[in-house]
């Protein structure tokens, strides 16, 4: 095989079907400073490491305003510290219980480890979230042979640096033998300029923001509708391929093996 490691998101991706459980802790922390934050504007920087979440819903126009409407002045770097420091340990509490894999992803694993891929992942989560995700992952079937988390590099996404740390780890290059899967536009650009190539997850993510049993309970147009919004998303930020799910994937890494046969690169 042309292709060596798959590098999976997380939350959205292969757990946490709508990425939820980062949101009430958003929405909980800026309560305490008297901020109402909506569930929407929480979700617009996912895939960013949490404090540079936190940071760019500071600068968000309403939020801003609100702030010193609050506290008497603009948001400063304490007050980011601030409500980082209230977020962390809410999304620690509440990270288990949203742990449960993406129906297809324990499946998807275990063909890729037959076909001799390496699996890696970066996360935005911190070390701290990590280790209360990762046991419950294991159960499940999903351990990644790798794993980069904020903090664990200089910068996060939409830099490479967590990207290169996974290469480092499994021991493996070209980044262009890689791909990355994510269901965040940050997430993409990270893929893309580590060099690999890039799988964006459009209807289990971020984008659509739905547990699997809401999902389903939506009529056909609609889930139809937020499909074509969620994979356009996903094609503007650069992905080379959209899926819905991580359960979809394994033509989509025949298609990019028949593309590097021919010599092409992301």
């Amino acid at each position: 095989m042309q292709l060596k490691a798959v590098i999976f998101d997380w939350a959205g991706t292969v757990i946490d079907h709508g990425s939820l459980a980062p949101m009430g802790a958003f929405v909980e922390a800026f309560a305490e400073f008297g901020i109402a934050l909506s569930t929407a504007e929480a979700r617009g920087p996912m895939g960013m490491a949490k404090r540079p979440h936190v940071a760019a819903l500071m600068r968000l126009p309403r939020v801003a305003a609100e702030w010193n409407k609050a506290h008497g002045r603009v948001p400063t770097e304490a007050d980011i510290d601030a409500v980082y420091g209230a977020f962390v340990p809410k999304n620690v509490a509440v990270a288990a219980k949203y742990a449960d894999l993406i129906p297809g992803t324990a499946e998807l694993v275990a063909t890729l480890r037959e076909r001799g891929l390496k699996i890696g992942s970066t996360t935005g989560y911190t070390r701290e979230i990590m280790a209360e995700v990762l046991p419950v992952a294991a159960r499940q079937g999903f351990s990644p042979d790798a794993m980069a988390c904020t903090g664990d590099a200089a910068d996060g996404r939409p830099t490479p640096l967590l990207y290169y740390r996974n290469l480092l780890d499994l021991g493996i290059w070209p980044a262009s033998a890689t791909v990355k899967v994510d269901d965040t536009e940050v997430g993409i650009a990270e893929g893309l300029n580590a060099g690999g190539w890039t799988v964006g997850v459009a209807m289990t993510g971020n984008l659509v923001g739905l547990s699997r049993q809401e999902l389903v309970a939506l009529p056909a147009e609609e889930r139809y509708r937020l499909r074509q919004s969620a994979t356009g998303k996903m094609l503007a930020a650069g992905a080379h391929f959209v899926i819905d799910c991580v359960a979809d994937l394994l033509p989509v890494l025949d298609a990019i093996e028949g593309r590097m046969l021919r010599g092409e690169r992301p």
